[in-house]
């Protein structure tokens, strides 16, 4: 029998719809949903009232992280919901004019370094990418995508063999407006 202690719990706002089926934990709010799968042996959700207690086995240093990232996960799901993340990236170019394009789930970047092949980063998951002059706008529910996502474009404008002190075209974050 495993002795299940609290850990910690978080406390759910008014008009938020919390439901735990098995190790996932579905979010509700404004008619906006995230999911996610939190699955552990030693560390378990437990959903009571309006609020998600983190119950852990265990209370050694591994266990204490989990529960921790857990916790940051489930506010960076309520935040999301509530207000969304958004980050800004610049298009930087000294010679060669860049030419961003959003097609489905893809953004293209063409004449990059004056190359006759486009460059494309994948958009994950429900993000949304607006271009407007030289700046980049990623907007979405999900810190994770809109992160990933700006990750992706920025890796995709990596100049390789070349001094990056000299060469600094590119697509970069300049602001996580969360």
């Amino acid at each position: 029998m495993i002795n299940w202690k609290e850990a910690r719990s978080i406390k759910i706002p008014d008009g938020f719809k919390v439901s735990i089926s098995g190790t996932t934990v579905t979010i509700s709010y404004g008619g906006k949903t995230i999911s996610k799968n939190f699955a552990n042996n030693y560390v378990k959700l437990v959903e009571d009232g309006s609020t998600i207690k983190i119950n852990a086995s265990k209370n050694n240093s591994m266990v204490r992280g989990i529960v921790g990232t857990w916790a940051s996960e489930i506010n960076n799901m309520i935040k999301g919901l509530k207000d969304g993340f958004q980050y800004e990236m610049k298009i930087d170019y000294s010679h060669f004019p860049m030419r961003v394009s959003v097609k489905g789930k893809t953004v293209v970047i063409e004449n990059f370094f004056g190359e006759r092949s486009p460059r494309t980063a994948e958009i994950v998951g429900d993000t949304t990418v607006t271009v407007k002059g030289d700046r980049v706008y990623i907007a979405g529910i999900s810190k994770k995508d809109v992160g990933e996502t700006a990750a992706n474009i920025e890796r995709s404008t990596i100049i390789k063999g070349f001094d990056p002190r000299v060469f600094q075209d590119g697509i970069y974050l300049i602001s996580k407006g969360e």
